[in-house]
């Protein structure tokens, strides 16, 4: 049981917290009836991310056992059987679809966004991550349909800044985790990837430090633009800045200098300054907005 609950990767399911973002930045966070539809949406969504980790790992055995980390997941290992992880990708799938019938106004949409979702990473782990570039696209891509389904499932209108925002920001992480590949491959002469080949740290370095650029940028002109100001009735979240700008700057340290940002949900969990950078930047965003 231990290493079926593994396999699902239920501390990845902290990525699926996008789906709360539209409530978060539309001024709805404490409407309940939101908050419940968000929380579903939450969930569904984290049932089929489940189902593709455990696709994932089906396709990628024979490479995760001469990974020097990855060699540890269930399946790699032995732990799980190739039929015990595919029945519970099949059960992570209707435990998703069950999650809809808690929606039933907005159950085909998030629904179609989710089906979506699911058919775009089983294309994904079986064939387009073997392309660079276009694999970290598909990656933040998947950010950007968690949002459309949060805001879906909330009524929650979505500014093409937020939008941009999150594609950006997911980019700019999937390139930092991609980075760590290269860094393993230089070290252990063998590609992580089959893509990795067509990376190096000068081509990773530069494209981290563009897309944390743009996606500053891009939180700025969230922050003053008109719609929002109107929509929040102050022109002060332009502070919030501040903390975006120095947890950019804090994963670039982690990533470039210390060289941690090959897992960055564990990376986030457990590092307490970006943590504390977190906790202010959404503090400092609920007192302008709500208070």
């Amino acid at each position: 049981m231990k290493h079926l609950f593994q396999l699902i990767r239920p501390k990845q399911w902290v990525k699926n917290v996008f789906v709360l973002l539209p409530m978060f930045f539309g001024g709805s966070l404490f409407e309940g009836q939101n908050m419940l539809a968000a929380l579903v949406t939450f969930m569904a969504f984290s049932f089929a991310a489940s189902s593709i980790y455990c696709y994932n790992d089906l396709i990628d055995v024979e490479a995760d056992r001469r990974h020097p980390v990855k060699c540890k997941r269930p399946i790699a290992a032995g732990l799980v059987s190739i039929r015990q992880a595919y029945l519970l990708m099949a059960v992570m799938l209707v435990l998703s679809i069950a999650m809809l019938l808690f929606l039933p106004q907005k159950a085909m949409a998030v629904g179609g966004i989710i089906l979506f979702y699911w058919v775009l990473n089983l294309a994904y782990c079986a064939w387009l991550k073997e392309f660079a570039i276009v694999d970290v696209c598909i990656v933040a891509f998947g950010f950007v349909l968690r949002l459309l389904a949060g805001g879906m499932a909330t009524d929650t209108p979505l500014s093409r800044w937020i939008v941009l925002m999150t594609f950006l920001l997911t980019l700019f992480l999937s390139f930092a985790k991609r980075r760590d590949d290269v860094l393993r491959m230089n070290q252990t002469g063998e590609a992580p990837r089959k893509n990795t080949i067509r990376y190096n740290l000068t081509f990773m370095n530069q494209a981290i430090t563009i897309t944390a650029s743009v996606t500053l940028v891009c939180y700025i002109m969230y922050t003053v633009s008109p719609e929002v100001v109107s929509r929040f009735g102050t022109e002060q979240l332009y502070l919030t800045s501040v903390f975006v700008l120095l947890g950019l700057l804090r994963y670039i340290q982690l990533t470039v200098v210390d060289e941690l940002s090959g897992d960055p949900t564990r990376l986030l969990l457990r590092d307490h300054l970006t943590q504390g950078i977190v906790v202010l930047w959404i503090a400092a965003f609920i007192v302008i907005i709500y208070l």
